[in-house]
């Protein structure tokens, strides 16, 4: 995965989630850059239409065409 890519949300670990992480299930946003997530992993900052944006783990994730 690379910046600048689209990506959809296709599932969430089981990990703390807030009721805005949840609720971009099925989502497309945008890859904005990558935050080390526990030292032993990497995830995906993804910026979505309505300006929000999160972070999630790379199989939480589908590259888009």
């Amino acid at each position: 995965m690379e910046v600048g890519q689209k990506v959809k949300v296709v599932r969430l670990r089981d990990r703390l989630s807030s009721r805005n992480t949840a609720g971009k299930l099925g989502l497309v946003g945008t890859i904005k850059g990558f935050k080390i997530t526990d030292g032993m992993g990497v995830g995906c900052v993804v910026k979505f239409d309505d300006n929000s944006a999160t972070w999630f783990f790379e199989d939480e994730l589908k590259v888009v065409q």
